[in-house]
């Protein structure tokens, strides 16, 4: 096999095709889930988050169908385990809600902004990546470990196998394993597209309709790629591996510790056992999406911060963002697309904490102004 066709190569250059694309849709449909909260709690307009619960919707299909026919193991992704870190998930997910909130905008978005001329979304970036880092292996990472990563459920003593809902819905009803997945997934499904598709003015707009079918399947796209074409024998030990990701199983797009991985790459760049990974590749696919989204559309502006206020509390959300992506195991994408694509309680915890950060943050932004 040529080092171009070999399976790490492929997931690395197919997660830079699939991220291209979702900058550049997200761009286009102005895809921003704070947005889409704000838009809720500000405004009472739906509009934006029926057009997020599709993503989720047309993820969640996609994604257990191919779990279904057996082509990829969605047992094996770090988001479906035995264990149940439920305080890390919720401090994280409300931290991550507050950080993206003052920053006005979570991981995903700002790789959109930056790609669109905000060098203010590259500082914010940055610092997200310094503090991503810093949860994953330095200071943060001690405060994490030591004090929320403890305190789990182990749902063994449930006799579970993991914490899906449809093994959840299994052992409780007595289902085979495949009906409860079909079963769940289409209760949540259905009723995700209920609501959606009830209200005639989104029905009618086109590109968000299209464009949430579109990210929808590219978190599916994902997952096949790490979980099918990139799943195979190592030919150094003989052994089934995961190619080119950092957690040596599938992952989808998630964006708060692959923006930490990208930093390490460039501070190490001459340690030849530093890899471009999926992760990483799809952080740069997004950016230079949507960076050709804006040249095309003569949308490219140069920003920079409004003052120095600004600054401190773009900077103040960075930090947040990053400890709180990493401590919940993904972002409003890690979690909020990919982590409930999997139908795994874990993720709607933290999709909820980050929702609830949020909706606090903006609550007492609007009362204190």
């Amino acid at each position: 096999m040529t080092e171009a066709m070999n399976p790490t190569s492929l997931v690395v250059w197919g997660g830079f095709v699939l991220a291209f694309v979702f900058g550049a849709v997200a761009n286009k449909t102005n895809f921003c889930t704070m947005g889409a909260i704000s838009d809720v709690v500000n405004m009472e307009h739906w509009g934006r988050m029926r057009m997020w619960l599709l993503v989720i919707a047309v993820a969640m299909a996609g994604t257990n169908l191919l779990y279904y026919f057996g082509l990829i193991d969605l047992s094996k992704s770090i988001y479906v385990r035995t264990s149940l870190p439920w305080l890390s998930l919720l401090v994280g997910g409300l931290l991550f809600g507050v950080g993206m909130t003052i920053a006005a905008g979570c991981a995903n978005k700002n790789l959109v902004r930056l790609g669109g001329g905000s060098l203010r979304s590259l500082v914010v970036l940055v610092f997200l990546a310094i503090s991503a880092y810093m949860t994953l292996k330095g200071l943060f990472g001690q405060w994490r470990a030591s004090y929320l990563d403890p305190v789990t459920v182990d749902l063994t003593q449930w006799g579970l196998a993991g914490q899906t809902l449809p093994q959840m819905l299994a052992k409780l009803s007595g289902l085979a394993d495949k009906s409860a997945l079909l079963s769940s997934m289409g209760v949540v499904v259905l009723g995700l597209l209920a609501f959606v598709l009830k209200d005639k003015r989104f029905r009618g707009n086109t590109v968000q309709m299209v464009g949430a079918v579109v990210l929808g399947l590219l978190v599916v796209g994902g997952w096949y790629l790490t979980g099918h074409v990139g799943y195979g024998e190592n030919p150094e030990t003989m052994e089934m591996v995961f190619f080119g990701t950092n957690t040596r199983t599938l992952e989808s797009l998630s964006f708060v510790a692959p923006t930490a991985y990208s930093l390490e790459l460039l501070m190490l760049w001459t340690d030849k056992s530093m890899r471009v990974t999926f992760g990483i590749a799809t952080a740069v696919g997004v950016v230079l999406g949507s960076f050709a989204y804006a040249i095309s559309t003569r949308q490219f502006r140069w920003e920079g911060f409004a003052s120095l206020e600004d600054l401190r509390t773009q900077l103040v959300g960075a930090v947040l963002m990053g400890f709180g992506g990493v401590t919940a195991v993904g972002c409003t994408v890690g979690q909020g697309l990919t982590g409930v694509s999997t139908l795994a309680l874990g993720s709607f915890i933290a999709l909820a904490s980050i929702i609830a950060g949020a909706a606090g943050t903006m609550k007492y932004q609007d009362w204190r102004s």
